[in-house]
């Protein structure tokens, strides 16, 4: 595994290898992330344990940087996490394109930040001057922080865990965003199904972010209710705004997003696909995340 990390520069959190994308033989099973000071392997099968002590070494002194070697066993129950070398770093701090955003290892199943998400990071920090961002299943707001960086006058975000947009709220702070003069940073913690007249109250917006989760039990299911979301767009947008739509179910392509969104909301005209980070290689076009780009333009 080691042997295909290309990357040299480890200022930025990134993925430093990506086995999930079935690109590498007998990989498949193994992520690993850089998010500095710690290398996180994540695992979603059981392997030999001297493989993975040589993987971990091996990883320790490539990145001269590096104090702790973790792995997180995804397969198990509450994907449990353990120290492999070094220090027992609980949280940190990592950078990203120049902005900063809080970690926790051990936790929870994600560590806070997608790194698979950071074109589209990119492209809406490129994008937000004086606009009004909706940013819908915002987790821990690494969205609003790029709008609000970007020039944004205002980002409003939802999220049905509380937990989540207390972490968002300290990303903000984080990057001395919280108070920036003139504008205006909304925290809303409510069911998005159950709440559009909450979402419509803060609207009209510019610019749509939706990425989530492609199965939530008892909350989300992606391909029953993106049509829910897409539907709303005529109540939610001002005409001419964006929509960054986003998938990362393995099942469905973007042509299952494409399709949605003709039947639901036909006045969104199809602009682009953002392409993702270069380390995200999958081997089987459509498998991977799918960010859209299309703009609402009402007849």
């Amino acid at each position: 595994m080691i042997e295909h990390i290309t990357a040299t520069d480890f200022t930025d959190a990134q993925r430093l290898f990506h086995g999930r994308g079935h690109a590498f033989a007998n990989l498949n099973h193994v992520n690993v992330d850089w998010l500095s000071p710690v290398v996180l392997i994540t695992l979603y099968q059981a392997v030999d344990s001297k493989w993975l002590a040589e993987q971990a070494s091996a990883l320790k002194s490539l990145i001269k940087e590096c104090r702790s070697v973790q792995v997180q066993h995804r397969y198990e129950k509450f994907a449990p996490t353990e120290l492999l070398l070094g220090e027992p770093v609980s949280n940190t701090i990592v950078s990203e394109q120049g902005l900063n955003y809080h970690i926790e290892f051990g936790k929870a199943q994600n560590t806070g930040l997608f790194l698979d998400m950071s074109n589209g990071r990119t492209w809406l920090r490129q994008h937000a001057q004086g606009k009004n961002v909706l940013n819908l299943f915002a987790y821990t707001c690494a969205f609003s922080v790029s709008a609000i960086a970007g020039g944004a006058s205002k980002t409003v975000n939802i999220d049905l865990s509380k937990a989540s947009l207390s972490r968002g709220r300290e990303n903000h702070q984080l990057n001395h965003l919280a108070k920036k003069q003139g504008k205006k940073i909304i925290f809303e913690g409510v069911d998005i199904f159950k709440s559009n007249s909450r979402i419509k109250k803060y609207g009209p917006y510019d610019i749509l972010v939706c990425d989530p989760p492609s199965f939530q039990k008892g909350s989300v299911n992606i391909e029953r209710d993106y049509a829910k979301i897409i539907r709303r767009i005529p109540q939610w947008l001002n005409a001419g705004a964006s929509l960054m739509l986003c998938l990362n179910s393995p099942d469905l392509d973007e042509n299952f997003l494409k399709a949605e969104v003709a039947r639901e909301c036909p006045d969104c005209q199809f602009e682009q696909r953002l392409d993702n980070p270069e380390v995200f290689k999958e081997a089987h076009q459509g498998k991977g995340l799918k960010v859209l780009i299309f703009t609402y333009q009402p007849s």
